[in-house]
């Protein structure tokens, strides 16, 4: 059965983004960014909320023609490009009418059918976006978690993980520390949650 992987990357005192939504703090390098790309390939979709959604469409789509590779592009960001064009994705939003790229609007987070989508045959899938991932845990959804954690502290931002009345019990499954600091966190669910 595949699982549903939440993949993000977070600050040390644990936000995504800084208070005013910048993200220009993560420490994303080649070495780095090559682990996404195999991480992100091995997957069977990618499963986001309507603003992770865009920011990733208003730029992987042409990132690696348009106007062309330039300084800024690393190899490993055009290699990114045509593995965000060709995995399927599910963006989860109520107003949003369109969506390109291999891309299913999907209107609601419905349970059951997210376990359907668990019995297909094919790679994981990944979550991401902090309402998103909210919503998943919500409903015990969330099999893996995988967090880079980036040596920084932001002070303020918006964190990942919600308040909640209930405990989920983890365990650790892989650590991995990359040259710029960064440390990959691999947790794996050991049950359902605790009242």
């Amino acid at each position: 059965m595949r699982k549903v992987v939440l993949m993000m990357s977070i600050s040390l005192d644990g936000y995504f983004e800084g208070p005013d939504r910048e993200l220009d703090w993560s420490m994303v390098d080649e070495e780095l960014h090559q682990y996404f790309n195999q991480q992100v390939r091995s997957m069977g979709a990618l499963l986001s909320g309507r603003i992770t959604h865009q920011l990733m469409a208003d730029f992987w789509p042409t990132a690696d023609s348009d106007p062309g590779p330039g300084p800024d592009m690393t190899e490993a960001m055009v290699e990114f490009a045509g593995i965000w064009r060709d995995i399927p994705k599910y963006v989860f939003s109520r107003t949003l009418e369109h969506a390109d790229w291999n891309t299913t609007i999907v209107r609601e987070v419905v349970p059951e059918d997210i376990r359907a989508m668990k019995e297909q045959p094919g790679g994981d899938l990944a979550v991401s976006g902090a309402e998103l991932v909210a919503e998943f845990m919500r409903h015990d959804l969330v099999d893996e978690f995988h967090l880079c954690v980036h040596p920084v502290l932001l002070g303020r931002g918006r964190p990942l993980f919600h308040e909640s009345d209930h405990l989920t019990r983890l365990r650790l499954t892989e650590t991995r520390t990359f040259g710029n600091g960064v440390v990959l966190l691999r947790h794996e669910r050991v049950s359902s949650k605790i009242q």
